[in-house]
């Protein structure tokens, strides 16, 4: 049979259609590192040095709080706050310390609209998930006030969310938790001006209690530092029914292990 008769996949045949494409893309925009830029060998990559900068946070660690020990102190152990001071959530799970470079990566996605950074920090989340994103019922993000939404033309938050609906194959509920009131930047306040700056702003959708009541959630967003607007945004999913939740973010503002 000569190759007249031969057909192709659809994937290789779209793949042979859009290489001259890609590597004419490539010509102009050469792959570099999504931290510092320096060339690489493809896109959406770390470079060596920015890889080895990243910390991911690995067991053993509090399973409530997810804050890291040093030492493995057995299964079930959980930290002295989560002891003294039980979240509203079931658990926080996040994939990496808040420091260099993921400090870039989170800004980039927030403050330079880099949405092609996404996909790569939820498959990370997903990782750092700890099976509950796989046992889940639904994924749903900390959402922005319309103000803020219309200002800054998306929520990263929503598009961490939505790769890791994608790549997980679970259920995603962009619009069933809303901001009802627009609060003032979190950056630069403290613990407890964070608390009160989140009072009562969250809400469930009007008819959306049944994407709540006995469900069990993943609850996502991009950085965990105080826990004030996740410990809001829970209580309102709590109070609506949900039966489990998990808060699962990409970056930890932690200093050390425990």
């Amino acid at each position: 049979m000569g190759f007249r008769g031969l057909r192709l996949p659809a994937e290789l045949n779209g793949a042979l259609l859009t290489r001259p494409f890609q590597l004419l893309a490539d010509l102009v925009y050469p792959p570099g590192c999504v931290v510092c830029g320096v060339a690489t060998g493809r896109h959406s990559g770390l470079c060596p040095t920015c890889w080895s900068g990243l910390r991911f946070i690995e067991r053993p660690y509090c399973e409530v709080l997810g804050v890291p020990f040093s030492h493995d102190l057995g299964s079930g152990i959980l930290s002295a706050e989560a002891i003294a001071n039980p979240p509203p959530f079931d658990r926080l799970r996040s994939a990496a310390f808040h420091d260099e470079p993921v400090r870039q990566l989170v800004h980039g996605l927030k403050y330079r609209d880099r949405t092609d950074l996404a996909p790569m920090m939820a498959g990370w989340m997903l990782r750092a998930s700890d099976g509950m994103v796989e046992r889940c019922d639904a994924i749903l993000p900390v959402p922005l006030h319309r103000s803020r939404m219309f200002s800054r033309k998306f929520n990263q938050a929503a598009e961490l969310a939505r790769h890791l609906a994608q790549q997980s194959g679970k259920v995603l509920l962009p619009a069933t938790l809303l901001r009802i009131k627009r609060t003032r930047p979190q950056v630069g306040l403290g613990a407890k001006a964070r608390e009160e700056n989140v009072r009562g702003v969250f809400a469930i959708a009007k008819a959306r209690d049944n994407d709540v009541f006995g469900k069990r959630l993943v609850l996502v967003d991009d950085v965990y530092t105080t826990g004030a607007t996740v410990a809001a945004a829970a209580k309102v999913l709590r109070k609506a029914g949900a039966t489990d939740i998990t808060v699962l973010t990409f970056a930890r503002a932690l200093s050390e292990t425990i």
